[in-house]
């Protein structure tokens, strides 16, 4: 499997760098150990592909559960790193599977708002990442992406023929809660990690957090 993902994130190196104008600022901010939890938000299917070629960190991360359905697509998706989420509700076993992988030091790719935005601003993030982030106490690193909103369909990933910036931030760890982890408080905890990736976006970009959401 980690011939597949070595592959992978170095095919899409190549294509990242001939076939389009791809900036990424801040990877002096990437901790190179230890539990990590990357949050980023979702602009196209090619965010993924371009998260992994930007760190020097090998990635996990959750994938809408269709995207398992084909045997083939399956065995691709699984070397990559990827687990099926369920979008429709709570997936516990995708919950378990994140926290097993930090407790064993490793990092996983998330996008809180849980889909790919419709107009490229961001929408309310789901609250799974803060009930990650809270039970976990991994540092949370958020990232901020640009431009992949002008890469249509699946066909042009592999030529994304556009400018992209991908802009880290620096590492947090959200405040340990004691007791019992209600739908407001991670709900509060999501907003708060959404808030830090919108800090790194230009203000069109910033949707919802960029207005009427408290993320302080």
């Amino acid at each position: 499997m980690d011939i597949i993902y070595g592959s992978g994130v170095a095919l899409a190196r190549i294509c990242f760098s001939v076939f389009s104008k791809c900036k990424v600022e801040g990877t002096e901010s990437i901790p190179p150990r230890g539990p990590l939890i990357v949050a980023a938000n979702h602009l196209s299917n090619a965010d993924p592909a371009l998260v992994m070629a930007s760190l020097n960190r090998r990635l996990y991360s959750l994938a809408k559960q269709g995207l398992f359905e084909n045997p083939l697509t399956a065995t691709i998706m699984k070397g990559m790193g990827a687990h099926p989420v369920n979008r429709e509700g709570n997936d516990l076993g995708a919950l378990r599977w994140a926290l097993n992988l930090l407790d064993q030091d490793k990092a996983i790719l998330i996008f809180p708002e849980g889909k790919r935005s419709r107009n490229a601003a961001l929408e309310r993030s789901r609250p799974g990442i803060g009930y990650i982030a809270l039970r976990s106490q991994a540092p949370v690193l958020p990232i901020a992406i640009t431009g992949t909103e002008n890469i249509p369909g699946m066909w042009r990933v592999a030529f994304p023929l556009c400018g992209i910036t991908v802009k880290i931030g620096q590492p947090f760890t959200l405040p340990y809660i004691e007791g019992k982890l209600n739908r407001s408080l991670l709900q509060q905890a999501s907003d708060i990690i959404m808030g830090r990736v919108s800090d790194l976006l230009p203000p069109s970009y910033r949707g919802i957090y960029g207005t009427t959401i408290t993320t302080k």
